[in-house]
């Protein structure tokens, strides 16, 4: 994709996230994510119904009448925006890919928390940390990230090779150890501990198809706020029944002949599905950190503002 095309599509996403963020999360993220306290503004004279607590003594002896202290939110914020840009994100049997639905999310935070004039930051990662975005305020800097983001996407996905012959008997799958590294998600979380050093909110956007970032999680848990945003697609959990078909593992670029019919395979398939999802709820779980779960067959906007609500409450 050359550098016009994704000018275009870096607007289309601004033009819908921002739709959608002004119209809808801004408000909620505002009540959702708060400040670091309380400031003092002014005093003012005591109105009936005023919290006594908050009489200013000294200025009331002073004037001979009662004054109370008006303090105001602190809105300085800072928003860190976590990316998997590793090649399982490309994968999607919807209307979008995970990583399509993993840059309109991303548009629809960072514009919410520029609209509450609040820093942007983020960090891209797969097997190795691809690039460090230190956070800032304004418009085109958001635009700078979503840019970043499908650069990135564009030059991290991987052609798949020629899927082998079903009788090239000499063909065998890699052993463990020579296949590359795919999803390093603790390395983001140790960049982001290192980087940021006062609290932030820390949104993590990723399929999570990785584990060993427990104590990783935990660990940035207690500083910052964290929430994970969970791409799935439905074909990722059950194996559809298509007979015997060439599957491509886009995290190790490998094929296997796989019977989808056959009913092993297909618990198998499950079965794996379901200890990645488990480590991950758990994970979070064990960390006191949120995590949503986004599926490309259906709506997230819903499930967007459905999590802004319950966590306002």
């Amino acid at each position: 994709m050359d550098k016009e095309s994704l000018l275009r599509k870096v607007r289309h996403i601004e033009i819908k996230s921002r739709s959608l963020s002004n119209h809808i999360f801004s408000g909620e993220y505002h009540s959702v994510f708060k400040g670091k306290g309380m400031s003092f503004s002014e005093v003012r004279e005591y109105q009936y119904g005023d919290d006594i607590k908050s009489i200013d003594w000294n200025v009331t002896a002073r004037f001979n009448q009662p004054y109370i202290k008006i303090f105001e939110e602190e809105r300085e914020l800072t928003l860190m925006l976590l990316i998997d840009i590793s090649p399982s994100t490309f994968f999607g049997t919807a209307e979008q890919t995970k990583n399509e639905r993993i840059a309109e999310i991303c548009a629809i935070l960072a514009f919410s928390a520029t609209a509450n004039n609040d820093k942007v930051g983020a960090i891209f990662f797969s097997d190795s940390i691809k690039k460090f975005v230190h956070p800032n305020k304004g418009r085109s800097h958001v635009l700078r990230i979503i840019y970043d983001l499908l650069a990135f996407a564009e030059s991290e996905q991987i052609q798949p090779p020629k899927p082998p012959n079903f009788w090239q008997t000499m063909w065998k799958k890699p052993t463990e150890s020579s296949l590359p590294n795919s999803t390093n998600l603790h390395l983001a979380i140790d960049l982001l501990n290192n980087a940021i050093k006062k609290r932030c909110t820390a949104f993590i956007l990723s399929d999570f198809f990785c584990n060993n970032y427990e104590k990783n999680l935990q660990l940035a848990a207690q500083k910052h706020d964290i929430v994970g945003i969970q791409l799935v697609d439905q074909y990722e959990k059950q194996l559809p029944q298509i007979g015997i078909a060439p599957m491509y593992d886009s995290e190790t670029n490998t094929w296997q002949w796989i019977d989808t019919q056959n009913s092993k395979n297909q618990r198998a398939y499950q079965q794996h599905y379901q200890q990645k999802n488990d480590y991950c709820t758990n994970t979070f779980l064990r960390s006191n950190a949120d995590l949503i779960t986004i599926t490309t067959h259906q709506p997230y906007i819903t499930q967007l503002i459905h999590f802004f609500k319950q966590r306002g409450k």
